[in-house]
């Protein structure tokens, strides 16, 4: 698996692969006759050959300096000329060259393609060609060829980065697409939740209205007192079912809830804490913050993360002592319920239930943004840890 081309990857071997390759090419060129080389070489002239050597091999940093390796081929090229004249220490075998390397094309092309100062690189190739054109000798065939010798790696340089950030451009608003079309879909998403919540609200709220109602009427008629109490409890559940409804559909619905939710919050807490005493479990409050601070969608879903927790408590863990720590911040409300090693056998409420308690509190929090952690304590015993933020708004706490 590769992330590009050859090149892309040794972006350093490739230049010092050109590096040598025009070394190899200026080298040979001048001693064909291409350049400066005199017809009888002295040693001046085998040591500015190796000098030209080493001045094509800075072409191997021409990406990390590109200014240095114009100055470099620059500094060799105005040395050659003044050497042959007014010097006279080197007479070229034809007068008619010119003088720079032909690494001067590749030189030219690093400024404008790689430094980010224009300005300065556009004044360093004005220096550079005229080094190379040697203007003070005028000669139109020499000034001709060092004009493209120093035009045609800019202009290259110039082509090559006006299509760089065109293909940028490109795709960055190819993934500025991709992000809206995303964007797009989740909104799709969640207008079609929130249409589905409003018809389950509306479906399944006539239908439990009418039971709360019967159960009502039942226990205003019923002669006996048990049918009547009986009748209470239905009608009781069914409220609560209605708000419970209510709570879940107002986070995921966009339009306004009216109405007061009786749902109890943290204010129950104490409520349950009773009932578990009641029926003979002795349970213990501890409350460390305001429970203020905690928005009612928050106080109302912990209210079902401990009524859930107390009541596995009375299904499974018999002669138990259990202890319940909240602890209310401004960022986030941390509830925690933990129960003692069980002293005997679960009973026949053990087998009842779907076993999804825990599960579907669990889904119930994440509605929420919120975590839950359930699972056996190194004593013995059991705890349950539910971590929710301290206010998440709703549809009704926008009104």
């Amino acid at each position: 698996m590769t992330d590009g081309p050859w090149h892309r990857r040794h972006p350093v071997a490739l230049d010092a692969a050109i590096a040598a390759a025009a070394v190899l090419l200026d080298t040979g060129a001048t001693l064909v006759g291409a350049s400066w080389w005199p017809e009888h070489p002295d040693t001046l002239a085998w040591t500015m050959l190796g000098v030209q050597a080493l001045a094509c091999a800075s072409l191997a940093v021409r990406r990390v300096a590109p200014l240095a390796v114009v100055a470099v081929l620059g500094a060799f090229t105005l040395a050659v000329t003044l050497l042959v004249s007014p010097a006279g220490a080197l007479t070229p075998a034809n007068d008619g060259n010119v003088w720079a390397p032909y690494s001067t094309v590749l030189a030219a092309y690093g400024p404008l393609f790689y430094q980010q100062n224009r300005r300065t690189a556009f004044l360093a190739l004005a220096a550079f060609t005229l080094v190379v054109m040697r203007p003070w000798d005028p000669s139109v065939t020499i000034m001709t060829i060092g004009l493209l010798r120093t035009a045609v790696g800019p202009l290259l340089a110039l082509y090559f980065d006006a299509r760089r950030r065109v293909v940028y451009a490109l795709i960055e608003r190819a993934e500025r697409a991709e992000r809206e079309r995303h964007l797009l879909a989740e909104q799709a998403r969640a207008e079609e939740r929130a249409r589905l919540a409003g018809e389950m609200h509306d479906v399944v709220t006539h239908r439990v209205s009418l039971m709360v109602l019967q159960a009502g009427a039942l226990r205003v008629t019923a002669e006996d007192e048990t049918t009547r109490q009986a009748a209470e409890e239905l009608r009781a559940a069914g409220c609560q079912a209605l708000d419970e409804l209510r709570d879940l559909v107002g986070i995921l619905r966009t339009a306004p809830e009216h109405g007061d939710d009786r749902t109890p919050t943290v204010t129950g807490f104490a409520g349950l804490i009773a009932e578990s005493v009641a029926v003979g479990v002795p349970a213990e409050l501890i409350e460390d913050g305001d429970p203020a601070l905690a928005s009612p969608v928050v106080g109302r879903t912990a209210y079902r993360v401990l009524r859930e927790a107390l009541t596995n408590v009375h299904k499974h863990a018999p002669a138990t002592r259990v202890t319940v720590r909240v602890e209310y911040g401004e960022a986030q409300v941390r509830l925690t319920v933990r129960n003692t090693p069980p002293a005997g056998r679960p009973g026949a409420l053990a087998a009842t239930g779907s076993g999804l308690g825990i599960a579907h509190l669990r889904q119930r929090i994440e509605l929420v943004h919120g975590t839950l952690r359930a699972g056996p304590c190194p004593d013995g015993g059991f705890s349950v840890e539910a971590t929710l933020p301290a206010y998440v708004p709703t549809s009704e706490s926008m009104v």
